[in-house]
């Protein structure tokens, strides 16, 4: 196996250009913030972009959880890659890693600094600093779950060969909890004024009676009790506000909604006018 170390300090912009360094390189997996990912998603792994605070982050990345650092050396065993890019801040940092993981000695490394300009580097250290957005390389559905709630946004990479641009791959921006920006809750309430705004906004529905919101691992399980007009099909109805809802709730609180449950109490018929 061969292991290609990539180095740069951090909030450089590593993890953005992680992917088009492996294809370059024809590396099909990489390490990279505690996760074994590959181009269709994460492999092993728990993410340091997860962690409450910054010490904690730069623990995970570097494996010193005996029980996270099994389960990746496990995975690596089991997909027996012919290569492996890791990412790291230091030379000595991509050496403890590969170390700690049981991996070859790294036989080459590439910085930072070989690929990007300083003004992109500078670019992407501002973003960091006054944004607070990290990037995972891998495509969002594969972390929608895992990152529920650290207000996610998908990034196509393409590459560019003379004339064309081929797709390359799918990156998932992230603010992590330890973001100097602070830590942030968004409340079931919240979430619980957002259906019921959604669903009285769908024609054919009288009123909202009861909405109620289950906080799970992977999520919210949403449950919305309503009387519709009668009239249309109820199943369209229905539908209308689960994918209202759903589209809602993600895309304003980044919160992973696992499932949204319609439950109609009644029908409401409209008087007829008198003659």
């Amino acid at each position: 196996m061969e292991v290609v170390g990539f180095v740069g300090p951090s909030g450089t912009g590593k993890s953005y250009r992680a992917m088009y360094v492996a294809h370059q390189n024809h590396i099909g997996y990489i390490i990279d913030d505690g996760l074994l990912v590959n181009t269709k998603g994460i492999v092993a792994g728990y993410s340091a972009k997860k962690e409450s605070t910054k010490v904690a982050s730069i623990r995970r990345a570097l494996f010193t959880d005996p029980k996270h650092a099994g389960e990746v050396r496990d995975a690596i065993r089991r997909c027996a890659p012919p290569s492996i890019l890791l990412l790291g801040t230091s030379d000595k940092m991509v050496r403890r890693i590969a170390e700690v993981l049981e991996l070859p000695p790294i036989s080459r490394t590439i910085y930072i600094q070989d690929i990007a300009s300083p003004e992109e580097m500078e670019k992407a250290k501002r973003i960091r600093a006054e944004q607070g957005k990290h990037v995972i390389p891998v495509p969002t559905f594969a972390v929608k779950k895992d990152f529920s709630g650290y207000f996610m946004d998908s990034l196509k990479v393409f590459l560019r060969t003379g004339k064309r641009q081929d797709f390359l791959a799918e990156k998932t921006i992230v603010r992590p909890t330890f973001s100097y920006l602070g830590d942030f809750h968004i409340s079931n309430q919240a979430i619980v004024q957002i259906c019921e705004y959604e669903a009285a906004r769908v024609p054919d529905v009288v009123r909202v009676q009861k909405v109620t919101v289950q906080s799970t691992i992977a999520g919210v399980l949403i449950h919305i009790d309503l009387i519709l007009r009668y009239g249309k099909p109820l199943h369209e109805a229905a539908k209308a506000i689960y994918s209202a809802v759903i589209r809602s709730v993600e895309e304003t609180t980044a919160i992973n909604v696992e499932k949204v449950l319609v439950h109609v109490k009644g029908i409401e018929v409209d008087a007829c006018p008198s003659e």
